[in-house]
């Protein structure tokens, strides 16, 4: 019995709205403050199997940059604020090739169905 066609895919007015995408670029701006900040220096410590000092437990992820790279904090900021348009870009051509991705995934389901409908039933007798 044949299948009633599928609906046509829908991409959701959210995904190609330009102030989601200006969102998701400002959230992605704000990460790298926040990561900064984290507290690793007891992680460490217990890593190293050993109880974290005080100057330790202070100890962010900003510090341990600084450590290696004076300029760790601008240089990681710099390449954030250079992946927003790459981002921006690649949400655009996500959204453009989403509902000819979709329809390939709905062909191949209905192709998979058709050849498990003419297989036969594990019921019928042999001969």
């Amino acid at each position: 019995m044949a299948q009633p066609p599928a609906a046509p895919i829908q991409v959701p007015s959210e995904l190609s709205d330009p102030a989601t995408i200006n969102k998701l670029g400002n959230a992605v701006q704000a990460l790298p403050g926040v990561l900064l900040d984290l507290k690793v220096g007891e992680l460490q410590a217990a890593l190293e199997g050993r109880r974290a000092t005080a100057a330790e437990k202070r100890m962010t992820v900003r510090d341990m940059g600084r450590r290696d790279d004076p300029n760790f904090e601008r240089n990681l900021k710099q390449q954030v604020a250079q992946a927003g348009p790459m981002l921006e870009a690649s949400m655009k051509a996500l959204v453009a090739a989403l509902p000819q991705m979709m329809g390939g995934l709905q062909q191949a389901a209905d192709a998979a169905k058709r050849a498990g409908a003419n297989m036969p039933s594990p019921t019928y007798p042999k001969r």
